[in-house]
């Protein structure tokens, strides 16, 4: 069944300091039974925006007591997820209860705290450079609206705390399913230890966002697993009335898409990705996956490139690219795009039609992208693509240009070293576009 609020197990956003929750209850998508989701791939997006891990508690005091018989019937639901999950809890969590401004405190505070300004400043600019933000949006506005609507509940592996929000106070089944969603985050993190997947490493963001998958999708599947196995029916229909007729929907349909898939993707895709490991090699195959987890989206998109192993080419930059364009430049953000957020981007140009931008980036090898900022407000983005063949380098550079060719400023798409590379450069304008460009050494 499904539960249309999110979980968030606190984290930073991803790419260059990104700027979600990373595991919270962003979205309890969750899905009865075997089916996958059926969005089709989205992005995360960029620099910052999707990934975090919050670890300040909230200064909001509890909503109101819980019932007598809370305790109980949280120890209930433990040993009930660790008998689904096969894990065992190695240490007591006390959840805290917290009413829609507790939440939204906590998640605006985390929010601040680990995104600083000049890194959503940097992820807004290459947001809208790709036509993925109106250029009249507020990205960190965005962020705390969607994120402070969104959650439903939190595990935070930095302090070990558990939080669930309640609007009445009350231990309802929406109460009880974030539960035991945040518990089996709870266990993951005690028995794997979610520092491990360094979820918050600078420049490292597709590969957060396919590690917080695993995470995500693992958690979602217990939960769902548990809500079959203990929820009554009137109590499925609860969940089900209350995510659709809930304004928190209003709120993540009007989001761009870039940060509404992006929320969505860690438990549609995640779901998709750990229901596979645990159908073919049952919860050992998932508990395998956190030693040795995810190295991109694309093996989230791609499972069979996960289980072969493998991995994103490696693209690096110049490193000398600030110096080359002269004095008073600066790269001001520099990460990994991935194939979900080069998908999403594609799709945006609705003249290719989703099927075609999917398609598009399926072939995806790895990547780089870097803001670098200039004097007099000049900059420009530049994403360096390596692609699995010249055929699938050459789809790709089909799909990007028209999409290129209808963003707001001016950009190229341009043939890099050997057959399978492809570069992307946007601009502030054409003289910057030029002037970039040939630093590179790339012909415009």
């Amino acid at each position: 069944m499904s539960h249309d609020r999110r979980d968030a197990v606190r984290g930073r956003p991803r790419h260059r300091r990104s700027a979600s929750l990373v595991l919270a209850v962003a979205l309890l998508v969750s899905a009865c039974g075997s089916a996958g989701p059926t969005a089709s791939p989205g992005v995360s997006p960029i620099a910052s925006a999707a990934s975090g891990t919050a670890s300040t508690g909230p200064s909001a005091s509890p909503v109101t007591t819980t019932p007598s018989d809370a305790a109980a019937i949280y120890a209930t639901i433990e040993n009930q997820v660790m008998a689904i999950r096969g894990l065992t809890q190695k240490s007591p969590v006390q959840p805290t209860v917290l009413d829609d401004a507790g939440i939204k405190k906590l998640v605006s505070d985390s929010f601040a705290k680990d995104n600083p300004k000049e890194v959503m400043d940097a992820n807004e600019r290459i947001l809208k450079a790709f036509g993925l933000l109106p250029a009249d949006a507020n990205l960190t506005q965005l962020y705390v609206s969607l994120l402070g609507s969104q959650v439903a509940g939190l595990y935070n592996p930095d302090n070990k705390k558990l939080y669930v929000v309640s609007k009445s106070g009350a231990l309802g089944a929406i109460e009880k399913t974030t539960f035991s969603h945040e518990f089996t985050h709870a266990l993951q993190d005690q028995n794997f230890n979610l520092s491990t997947l360094k979820l918050d490493e600078i420049g490292q963001g597709d590969r957060s966002f396919g590690r917080l998958a695993l995470v995500e999708g693992d958690a979602t599947l217990s939960m769902s697993l548990w809500q079959i196995q203990n929820l009554s029916q009137a109590e499925l229909g609860q969940l089900l009335t209350a995510g659709s007729d809930d304004a928190s929907t209003k709120i993540l349909l009007g989001m761009p898409a870039i940060l509404r898939e992006a929320l969505l993707f860690p438990y549609t895709w995640g779901l998709s990705f750990v229901q596979g490991l645990q159908t073919s090699g049952g919860w050992s195959a998932v508990n395998a996956a956190f030693a040795k987890p995810p190295a991109s989206s694309e093996q989230i998109l791609h499972p069979e490139k996960f289980a072969s192993g493998e991995q994103p080419i490696p693209v690096a930059l110049p490193t000398d690219l600030a110096t080359k364009l002269g004095s008073g430049w600066k790269v001001a953000l520099e990460d990994t795009f991935g194939e979900f957020q080069i998908a999403t981007w594609l799709r945006s140009d609705t003249a290719l039609g989703a099927a075609k931008a999917n398609d598009a980036a399926a072939g995806w090898g790895g990547d780089r992208i870097a803001l670098v900022e200039g004097p007099g407000g000049a900059w420009s983005v530049i994403l360096k693509t390596a692609w699995d063949t010249p055929a699938d380098a050459t789809a790709f550079e089909a799909a990007a240009k028209p999409t290129v060719a209808g963003l707001a400023s001016p950009g190229s798409v341009l043939p890099g070293a050997g057959g399978s590379e492809r570069w992307v450069l946007i601009a502030s304008d054409a003289a910057t576009l030029t002037r970039v460009s040939g630093v590179l050494g790339l012909a415009g």
